[in-house]
């Protein structure tokens, strides 16, 4: 196992497939090898993830743990690698409380409906040691015509509302106390823990999340079969619309060949949309661990000048290590990425 700090480059890691009732094929838009049949409904791809357990109902039990895909440090985890590494891939930021990397990143594609579902309020984690805070954002990826999410709960719902629509099992009734909301590609919205809220059919989503797989289901569109947690849900569940607005102000810094969007900033992590334009070559100016999920086109890394080059393309989430010396991006198309980094490791914002 390498143990200089110097074998550390931008890592890939094999997606983790999750086959579930809602999903579809579309994530072979993004240039995936989908397992399974040509209907195998797989609904969601683990791109970065690092965690210990999972519940049954979500990652389907046990440890999800994200393995290095190639170069020297091939079929390592996340895990071990920021286990042997510390600060050169982490930087100032600091693992989770179990040491796991603390962010899980993913794509869904909602050929139905999810369910409707609530995580875990804060002070429900703070009484339930085996839940977690969820917080999480979907930037839409790709979205049929007429596509919705449901986010957050009508002014002026109560709780006794709630349980009274999913009690009678009524579609209309329960749809009717949620806030609709149209999206197209390119949108971003961000969902705190204990919102109320849902994928609707027909959208392709990227998701940067807290690491937990606690998920509450309140109510599943009349499906059989899944488990619900509805005592659970409506303990969590904060009524009315999501108080969004603060984390969802846009802004952009425009450059001749780059382009940066500010999409979302929370306590946990930042997201940013960047282009930057075919043949541009610049230093990578990060302090902190990055992931990248690569909407369209490609170019290469190059760590330093004796290290190979890697290769980036469409449809793949790349880790950076906080201390990638000298690395250098070119780019060899006309590129679009999602940036995920971490706030609260910032410099500035260091005591």
């Amino acid at each position: 196992m390498p143990d200089d700090t110097s074998a550390l480059y931008p890592l890939k890691f094999k997606p983790i497939y999750k086959e579930k009732v809602w999903g579809g094929r579309r994530l072979t838009r993004l240039d995936r090898k989908l397992p399974g049949l040509s209907t195998t409904p797989i609904g969601e791809s683990w791109e970065i993830a690092d965690l210990g357990f999972t519940s049954p109902s979500g990652g389907g039990g046990g440890a999800e743990r994200s393995v290095v895909a190639e170069g020297p440090l091939q079929g390592m985890t996340l895990h071990d690698t920021i286990n042997q590494f510390g600060p050169t891939l982490m930087g100032r930021l600091a693992p989770d409380a179990s040491g796991n990397f603390p962010l899980l990143v993913k794509y869904l594609d909602a050929a139905e409906n999810l369910s409707v579902q609530v995580h875990p309020s804060p002070e429900y984690a703070m009484a339930h040691p085996d839940s977690h805070l969820k917080s999480e954002a979907w930037y839409i990826v790709d979205a049929e015509p007429n596509a919705v999410i449901y986010k957050g709960i009508h002014e002026g719902v109560t709780i006794d509302n709630l349980r009274s629509a999913i009690a009678n099992e009524d579609v209309e009734a329960v749809e009717s106390l949620l806030i609709k909301v149209p999206v197209k590609a390119g949108d971003c919205h961000y969902l705190p823990s204990g919102t109320c809220h849902a994928l609707g059919a027909g959208v392709l989503v990227a998701e940067v999340q807290t690491p937990s797989d606690t998920t509450f289901r309140l109510f599943d569109w009349g499906r059989r079969g899944r488990t619900l947690h509805v005592a659970e849900a409506l303990e969590c569940v904060v009524l009315g619309p999501p108080p969004v607005e603060t984390y969802e102000r846009r802004s952009h810094i425009a450059g001749m060949f780059t382009t940066v969007s500010r999409l979302v900033e929370c306590e946990h992590f930042r997201i940013e949309k960047i282009r930057m334009s075919e043949g541009y070559q610049q230093e990578i100016p990060y302090d902190q661990p990055t992931v990248w999920m690569v909407l369209e086109g490609g170019g290469t890394i190059t760590p330093a000048k004796q290290a190979d080059p890697v290769s980036f393309a469409r449809g793949q989430t790349l880790l950076l290590p906080a201390n990638l010396k000298d690395a250098q991006v070119a780019l060899e198309h006309d590129t679009v990425w999602l940036e995920a980094t971490f706030p609260q490791a910032m410099p500035e914002q260091i005591a």
